[in-house]
């Protein structure tokens, strides 16, 4: 069977690990479609992406019903894209903190097109400093907090052996990690 064309670029980790600044660089340099999971919940929710919404996981729009809508739409438009054009480049950018998060998208786009897995990573007080540098942003679209990368931390799915991922320390310069990507992706 032939390879797809289209390619799907998919940025994950845990908050405040950098993937959102990193998605959007590299999605922008390339001219690329790019949807952030937290702009799109708000979106449905029908917030604007800077309003806060400081709810506990599990509440408001951050319900498993409510992120299961959210991850679906980020689906769907990649899909979109995928259906017009035979040749695109779509980049999603969300946690996708299960393996079988991450396995929906791989049989919902396994003849559609080629997946790329970016899991953005650092270490803690790296996190801890970013999100202190968040909670003061107003521009931020992120609800993240402290609280919500420990809960994360501890249903996060480690990326298996089996999973085909770049590994990325986002505690690098922004250029390095963008030109890192592109090479990987021989894009």
């Amino acid at each position: 069977m032939p390879q797809p064309e289209n390619v799907l670029v998919v940025f994950f980790g845990m908050i405040a690990t950098g993937k959102s600044y990193l998605a959007s660089t590299w999605a922008r340099q390339h001219d690329l479609p790019y949807y952030n999971s937290d702009r799109v919940r708000k979106e449905l929710a029908g917030l604007s992406p800077t309003v806060e919404q400081p709810e506990k996981m599990g509440q408001g729009i951050y319900t498993p019903a409510f992120s299961r809508r959210t991850y679906d739409a980020l689906i769907e438009r990649a899909a979109q894209h995928f259906d017009t054009d035979k040749q695109a480049c779509v980049v999603l950018d969300g946690s996708y903190q299960s393996l079988e998060e991450r396995d929906l998208l791989r049989k919902r786009f396994a003849n559609q097109a080629r997946l790329v897995f970016v899991h953005c990573f650092c270490a803690e007080n790296v996190i801890r400093k970013r999100l202190e540098i968040r909670a003061s942003d107003p521009d931020a679209v992120s609800d993240g907090s402290w609280e919500i990368y420990l809960s994360q931390k501890k249903r996060f799915q480690p990326v298996t052996e089996a999973e085909q991922v770049i590994e990325l320390d986002t505690d690098a310069p922004i250029e390095d990690l963008v030109r890192k990507v592109t090479t990987e992706i021989s894009f």
